[in-house]
């Protein structure tokens, strides 16, 4: 007979949440923005998302500005862009990953309003990181935002996560970091952090109260939208 799947552990208090912020904070890319950059660099579906992608791992670590960025992902596809189209495609970049997921956006809100520290970890390049930080003024209201462009690392290597914690002035066991990528949840892990692999809402608050973090789930009376 197979033995019951055991609960997961609480290992200490939480005293700060941090979020991943692509499809955490944030909803997934927007259709209607791919549609635009498309049209903007004359690529079809497959060459435009098979050149967004290769080089991206360099964009989030700093590797790669912005129009670097994209002049690579021309060449990938065996053309160039010129000034206007790198501009265009920078700001459509930032439409893309700018619908929220509006239950946690709000939940950080309420989280926020109660006193508990909140931060972001997220692996980005430096013009999208310009671009989401002008359109969602909220986000100064974390107490920390590490940027991956930034500190020349990123996600799941296991010294971003460090960073963050130093920069919030918290326990690494005292953290919990919530993202939707499986690595850098097990990164998390290992860096000490309590972590929940984000999927859905309703299974994220879910698993918050099987954790044993309901309390967290209501930590301050909801907010007006911040949208």
């Amino acid at each position: 007979m197979s033995q019951p799947a055991q609960p997961h552990a609480v290992l200490q208090p939480i005293d700060a949440v941090l979020f991943d912020y692509g499809q955490v904070l944030s909803g997934p890319p927007d259709p209607a923005a791919w549609a635009r950059m498309q049209a903007i660099s004359g690529l079809d579906q497959e060459a435009l998302h098979a050149g967004y992608w290769a080089f991206r791992d360099d964009y989030d670590r700093g590797a790669l500005t912005g129009p670097a960025y994209w002049q690579a992902a021309a060449g990938h596809a065996g053309t160039a862009f010129d000034a206007g189209q790198i501009r265009a495609l920078i700001d459509t970049d930032g439409d893309l990953w700018t619908q929220l997921n509006l239950p946690m956006v709000e939940w950080a809100a309420r989280l926020q309003a109660a006193g508990v520290r909140t931060g972001i970890l997220s692996n980005i390049g430096d013009s999208i990181a310009e671009s989401i930080r002008a359109r969602l003024p909220w986000l100064t209201h974390f107490d920390h935002c590490t940027w991956s462009h930034k500190w020349g690392m990123a996600k799941p290597d296991a010294a971003i996560y460090i960073v963050t914690a130093n920069a919030l002035q918290t326990n690494p066991g005292s953290i919990l970091f919530i993202d939707d990528r499986e690595e850098n949840i097990a990164g998390a892990r290992a860096a000490g952090f309590q972590a929940i692999h984000y999927t859905t809402h309703p299974a994220f608050e879910d698993e918050m109260c099987e954790r044993g973090f309901g309390p967290l789930l209501d930590a301050a009376p909801a907010l007006p939208t911040l949208v």
